[in-house]
């Protein structure tokens, strides 16, 4: 894990990164599976499955100190090297991805999803208070609700998830910690409460292809709200040519641009799906775009 951490600093020191988004790792004895999928049920009925679901889940300890070594590893490499990159980590809890049986409670008996949303907040609260204590800058919430459209509808989003995420947002305010709301998706029916309901200070995860429009998000959001993004990585990185992807990336690099903040990254993720040369094609274009040194020779070379 030691390791882990020092590659990713070594990187983004390379790379001329202006911060990290690093995850929380596996403990020692852990094994990574679908939450959902990974708690028995007896029951096809999508209200009792919850249920049980959430029985469980009020069962469960909070995230180990074990899963938050990266974090503490990072640090110290980055101490070693003399720099200071600030980040982002995740507490993505109350999402509705894939998850039938709590779309369908949600109309079926909306008393046992409002206890859904509110472990999953008690949970996210646990995190986050661990991520204060170790200095975390930024703090991803929500998790991913829509597609081409929305999953939910706008009410259902305003009174299950809204005021949870709100809660989440007050609470890394009080410790001057940012949130950073997240989902993929046509997030145009529910934006306002998205962005502004929610007390959120960035938008995570713009989702091109599904009609959310930087220049559009700029003209309305951009003075209230970062926005992280939108380089599309599904398309665009993926399959477009270097040349593509170069002007893709002068494109939103302009419209990122003006009053209030633009960080700019991928859409959602650098996956395996993309091609060395497109990254590096993104990365060429920022620094000749904004007058900084070749990658090919690193500002800051590191010295064993």
């Amino acid at each position: 894990m030691r390791q882990n951490a020092r590659d990713r600093v070594e990187l983004a020191v390379r790379l001329g990164h202006d911060m990290l988004y690093i995850t929380p790792n596996p403990a020692p004895t852990e094994v990574v599976v679908d939450q959902a999928a990974s708690i028995p049920c007896g029951s096809d009925d999508p209200v009792a499955a919850l249920i049980e679901r959430n029985q469980h889940a009020a069962c469960e300890p909070p995230i180990s100190d074990d899963c938050l070594l990266v974090y503490v590893y990072a640090r110290e490499e980055m101490r070693r090297l003399g720099v200071d990159l600030p980040i982002l980590a995740p507490a993505y809890l109350h999402g509705v991805w894939t998850d039938v049986d709590l779309m369908q409670t949600m109309v079926l008996a909306p008393e046992v999803a409002h206890q859904h949303f509110q472990g999953a907040t008690r949970q996210a609260l646990a995190r986050i208070q661990k991520f204060i204590v170790l200095g975390i800058e930024q703090v991803g919430i929500g998790g991913d609700f829509a597609g081409t459209r929305l999953l939910i509808s706008p009410k259902a989003y305003r009174t299950f998830i809204l005021p949870e995420l709100r809660c989440l947002s007050d609470c890394l305010h009080q410790a001057h910690v940012y949130a950073v709301n997240a989902s993929d998706g046509d997030l145009w029916p529910v934006i306002d409460d998205f962005l502004i309901g929610s007390g959120v200070d960035g938008y995570l995860e713009i989702d091109m292809h599904a009609g959310m429009d930087l220049h559009r998000l700029k003209e309305r959001y951009g003075r209230q709200v970062t926005l992280y993004g939108n380089l599309d990585c599904g398309l665009e990185l993926s399959f477009g040519s270097p040349e593509v992807v170069r002007q893709h990336t002068r494109d939103c690099i302009g419209a990122g641009l003006g009053d209030g903040g633009h960080i700019l990254c991928a859409s959602n993720a650098i996956t395996a799906s993309i091609p060395l040369e497109n990254y590096l094609a993104v990365m060429a274009v920022y620094r000749e775009w904004f007058g900084l040194p070749r990658l090919d020779s690193p500002p800051n070379p590191i010295r064993r």
